[in-house]
């Protein structure tokens, strides 16, 4: 790990208003080493029977915007099984409860992101570690627990501290993401809360890595998909599901992300069930985004 390249701009809280790692703080392997000596309850669980989460997730997936991906009852109860074999820490699912609560979106949003990256992996046939890739998913966005909620439910165009402090999310859920774990397992899934917002091109953040990693691919595409199909408090409005492809497969075209990914969720949408080798990625646009999108729009001043 470059340490030059993981560093805190602010600090990084839990939940409960806790403060782990101070800003202007290199995140390396000491400082990983660190957060796991503190004392903690590391105690796990099977985060399906954890309150109402697997119901909440059939719900999620009933939402017309992804029933006709899971119209395939096979589908569905793959993904299913795959969350029950998801074992979480104690944090992990006090960090869920708080999302829950205090801000629903971002609840839903770690669940669904699971479910089609799940989705996604068996189209591409990968063979891979479910048992990472699940947790990796459904936490990626973890460190938003450490954004002051006024930010991250902000509707008016962000100042550029603000935008600034949201992006801090991915750092944070790696930090927090090693503290709440006690096993060497968490140095994999952890990746995925870090490097979801990479790029292929080098172009992303935290720390503009050129991505190569498949897997963390996946649950970029995912993130992005539902994003865009979710109203989110800056964009009343949400895409529709032809304009959401267009714009993950413009993004693939930019080689910001790998092109067999955007295949598979073509495949996932189209009503012939073809091969994901056998779906080409179009660069025309078709579709219109919302017009009350504020996504993007910083002020000059804060």
């Amino acid at each position: 790990m470059e340490i030059q390249k993981y560093r805190t701009c602010y600090p990084v809280y839990t939940h409960l208003g806790e403060e782990v790692v101070m800003p202007d703080t290199s995140v390396d392997e000491n400082c990983i080493l660190n957060l796991r000596k503190r004392p903690l309850d590391r105690s796990t669980y099977h985060i399906s029977c954890c309150g109402t989460v697997q119901k909440d997730l059939e719900s999620f997936l009933e939402d017309p915007v992804y029933s006709w991906m899971f119209r395939d009852r096979t589908s569905r109860e793959f993904v299913y099984s795959m969350l029950g074999k998801v074992i979480v820490p104690k944090s992990v699912v006090e960090v869920t409860e708080y999302f829950k609560e205090k801000d629903p979106y971002t609840y839903r949003h770690m669940f669904v992101v699971f479910a089609v990256s799940t989705h996604l992996i068996s189209r591409l046939e990968a063979a891979v570690d479910f048992s990472n890739i699940s947790m990796g998913s459904i936490c990626h966005d973890l460190g938003k627990c450490s954004v002051p909620l006024d930010i991250l439910q902000k509707e008016t165009p962000l100042t550029i501290a603000q935008r600034s402090h949201i992006e801090h999310h991915s750092l944070a859920g790696f930090a927090l993401l090693n503290y709440y774990a006690d096993s060497d397992a968490a140095e994999t899934y952890s990746l995925f809360a870090r490097d979801h917002h990479e790029c292929k091109d080098g172009s992303g953040y935290p720390a503009g890595v050129c991505l190569s990693d498949l897997m963390t691919e996946i649950v970029i595409a995912s993130d992005i998909y539902d994003a865009l199909l979710s109203p989110r408090p800056y964009r009343k409005s949400s895409y529709d599901n032809r304009t959401a492809i267009e714009e993950i497969a413009a993004r693939a075209l930019k080689g910001k992300i790998s092109e067999s990914v955007v295949q598979a969720l073509v495949a996932s949408n189209r009503k012939d069930d073809p091969h994901w080798r056998n779906c080409a990625i179009q660069g025309v646009q078709r579709g219109t985004p919302p017009s009350d999108n504020n996504y993007g729009l910083l002020l000059d001043r804060d």
